[in-house]
């Protein structure tokens, strides 16, 4: 017959391997924070980076987009939402509708700007950045809206 202390551990024992149990926990959370943060960081690097296609894919990437908003009766379309992080003032002069705040643009977004001003800006077409949250009270994601209703 068993003993009465190897069916029913002490309580102190039971406290220990909860302790255990919950420092695991833990440490698988804290580990997959650590991948969460490292995959943020190369997806912002690259980002940051120009994309590397052609002028002419760029036009007919923004035609395609423009063409799904029209036929799903759309006046405007959010083309890109991105961190705040690839601005170089974090997202102050955007949110602040100061005049030159493209100049605080870097990688794809500035692309996006640019793409625009060549091509879409003569034919009518508007763009917007804003901030469309505020983690913390703080200015975060920046989302890029195109319009051309009249």
């Amino acid at each position: 017959m068993p003993k009465i202390d190897d069916l029913i551990p002490s309580a102190k024992e039971i406290q220990k391997q909860a302790a255990l149990k919950e420092a695991q926990k833990a440490d698988e959370q804290a580990k997959r924070l650590a991948v969460a943060e490292a995959e943020k960081r190369a997806l912002i690097e690259k980002l940051s980076q120009p994309s590397g296609l052609s002028e002419d894919e760029k036009v007919q990437l923004a035609s395609t987009v423009i063409q799904r908003a029209v036929r799903n009766g759309l006046s405007e379309v959010q083309v890109y939402r991105f961190p705040n992080t690839l601005c170089t003032d974090r997202g102050r002069a955007i949110n602040q509708m100061e005049r030159g705040w493209e100049k605080t643009l870097t990688g794809i977004p500035k692309e996006i700007y640019q793409l625009w001003s060549d091509y879409l800006q003569p034919r009518g077409y508007r763009i917007s950045y804003q901030i469309i949250d505020f983690p913390g009270g703080m200015p975060g994601d920046i989302g890029i809206t195109l319009s051309w209703d009249g």
